[in-house]
């Protein structure tokens, strides 16, 4: 009996069982705030890269694989176990990025693109897209969509126990206009 009364009020190694109870959240609240840390470092660089690629892009001289080598060589620390895509678009004007391709006759059901409608064909690949932007940095004024995606293992293997995914993705994006190297082309063909 006695033996019990003293162990009932001991308090030796309390300290030790709350601190069990407590280290795992504290632990899990460290990496997730070095992995939020590391995410916005990357997310950073991404936007400063795809920034540099689209001004050197605008005054010309440089082919598309130029420009996708000097983002990959930015984010050459990231490369070694991500998967980088870069992709240039171009758009006749600034109202035209990322809309579909105008459809000029349309036939029921209306305000969607049905076979036998007639469409303005801007990136004159002969098939109606929802995307009317062309590949490549286009020409003298146009309007260029740059867009860099980086995939890349996280920092800590902890991700799947909160439910993220095991792999962090950053997107980003900016628009500029070529500068006028060369006589501008124009034109949209109508096609049926």
């Amino acid at each position: 009996m006695m033996r019990r009364r003293t162990l009932r009020r001991d308090q030796d190694g309390a300290t030790l069982v709350e601190f069990g109870f407590v280290a795992p959240i504290l632990a899990f609240t460290v990496m997730g705030l070095f992995d939020l840390g590391y995410q916005m470092y990357v997310s950073s660089v991404v936007e400063g890269s795809v920034h540099q690629a689209a001004r050197t892009a605008t005054v010309g001289g440089v082919t598309g694989g130029q420009i996708e080598q000097q983002v990959r060589d930015q984010l050459f620390v990231f490369s070694k176990n991500a998967q980088i895509d870069v992709t240039q678009k171009s758009y006749q004007e600034f109202t035209d990025v990322r809309k579909p391709e105008k459809i000029v006759t349309d036939t029921a059901p209306f305000g969607e693109y049905n076979v036998g409608d007639c469409y303005e064909d801007a990136n004159g690949n002969g098939r109606y897209d929802t995307d009317r932007g062309r590949g490549g940095f286009g020409s003298a004024e146009d309007v260029v969509d740059y867009e860099v995606s980086i995939r890349y293992p996280r920092l800590f293997p902890m991700a799947g126990l909160l439910g993220w995914s095991q792999d962090a993705e950053i997107k980003r994006s900016t628009l500029l206009r070529n500068q006028p190297f060369a006589a501008r082309t124009t034109g949209v063909v109508v096609k049926c």
